[in-house]
């Protein structure tokens, strides 16, 4: 029996947050990086929700199409802040300008999680939205984070579960959706399509 048939699912994700929030609640699964272009479905029309559940629904699919007979689990994280979508940083400077807009008022961040089994014709797509009360950060504590490099590869340019004590007030909503995969979404999606732990 191949790896792939153990597992519950796979994963199309890089992610090391995602597979470790996984591997926690103790999900078998193994992991496959999907290869789409991410800027190729972004539009100003478009929403932060709808954005994330295009992404996650295409990263599901890139990976089922060489595991039809698997259920591949896809998912995308942005930042909304006043409509605006927010992704990742692609510099240090780019960082610094993210983070300066996201701490000063509240913003959403939203993750899609899309199940996808092509040999049964299944395609699930849902997303978790949590609102994130950051803390004031001055200049100093600004040029610190992104001295620190924790910012990069992820949305919003800061990490929750890095930073989250210094740098949050408070949320609203489930705190693994900020860390990339709203475990109880992704519980009861599992659930829906007959896995479980």
């Amino acid at each position: 029996m191949s790896e792939k048939a153990k597992a519950a699912f796979i994963l199309a994700s890089a992610s090391p947050r995602r597979k470790e929030l996984l591997e926690k609640a103790g999900f078998q699964f193994d992991v496959a990086v999907p290869n789409i272009d991410e800027s190729s479905f972004y539009s100003a029309a478009i929403s932060a929700e709808q954005y994330a559940k295009q992404l996650a629904l295409a990263k599901a699919k890139n990976v089922a199409e060489k595991f039809p007979d698997n259920f591949v689990i896809g998912a995308d994280t942005v930042v909304d802040y006043k409509g605006e979508i927010i992704g990742k940083a692609g510099d240090e400077k780019h960082a610094g300008e993210i983070i300066k807009k996201l701490f000063s008022r509240s913003h959403k961040v939203v993750t899609a999680v899309a199940i996808v089994k092509l040999s049964e014709g299944i395609e699930i797509v849902e997303s978790d939205t949590t609102v994130v009360f950051p803390k004031k950060m001055s200049p100093a504590q600004i040029a610190e984070h992104i001295k620190g490099g924790s910012w990069r590869d992820k949305a919003g340019a800061y990490a929750i579960q890095e930073t989250g004590d210094e740098f949050v007030e408070r949320i609203e909503g489930s705190l693994t959706n900020v860390m990339g995969l709203p475990m109880e979404l992704m519980q009861r999606l599992l659930v829906d399509v007959g896995i479980s732990l």
